[in-house]
């Protein structure tokens, strides 16, 4: 298989058509080799418009959903980013190519371990790996410039945003299928955000992510 073909082609077939036009965006997505990061007997896939199983019920984004991130937080190289939801690494990997330094936090130990194995392989070390449930939030190393949830919520802790520095930037999928949206929150002074809704999308939701209110009679 040419990887260096199917990558161009993922570029101008999947991540270009999907508005995703950054210059810079699209030079990471050639340096980083996505088929790296899936699991092994998936690197044929790797440049396919499909979410890849990582195991465990989890999934790998599509290319263009991880482009069009890394488009939108619009990552500065001072900033301290929170990834919440390491999965394979890709997404880390991006991230850490154009920030200061990552925060990721996963919460399956054997995915956190093999993430971890494939960044320090890339020469990657702005990268602090953790385990843990972040779904609702992860004030630990705040605040943060820019914060991405790689999984949906239902409902959008209010945490996350209590957590962006001013002028930082935080990237969700928020709302149950088959009616989700992707959204981006600017911290635009303290206790002030503007929400722009980017577009929607179907996203596997975070383990344990909140949960809205029921209606009970």
């Amino acid at each position: 298989m040419d990887f260096e073909q199917a990558r161009f082609n993922m570029v101008e077939q999947q991540i270009r058509p999907w508005d995703v036009l950054d210059q810079d965006v699209l030079n990471l997505l050639f340096k980083v080799r996505r088929e790296d990061f899936v699991p092994a007997g998936y690197e044929k896939l790797a440049f396919v418009d499909m979410e890849i199983p990582l195991g465990q019920g989890e999934s790998m984004m599509a290319p263009k959903m991880e482009a069009r991130i890394l488009q939108e937080v619009d990552i500065q190289p001072s900033d301290k980013v929170l990834e919440v939801g390491t999965g394979s690494g890709y997404l880390t990997a991006l991230l850490a190519h154009e920030a200061g330094h990552v925060h990721t936090v996963e919460i399956v130990p054997e995915f956190k371990l093999q993430a971890e194995k494939k960044i320090r392989a890339h020469g990657l070390r702005n990268v602090s790996f953790e385990v843990g449930d972040a779904a609702k939030g992860w004030s630990r190393h705040a605040p943060y410039d820019v914060i991405v949830l790689s999984g949906s919520v239902p409902v959008l802790p209010e945490s996350f945003k209590e957590s962006l520095a001013p002028g930082g930037r935080l990237f969700a999928i928020v709302g149950e299928a088959p009616a989700m949206q992707a959204r981006l929150i600017t911290c635009i002074g303290e206790g002030a955000y503007n929400e722009v809704v980017l577009f929607e999308t179907v996203v596997n939701p975070l383990r344990n992510a909140q949960q809205p209110n029921r209606f009970t009679f």
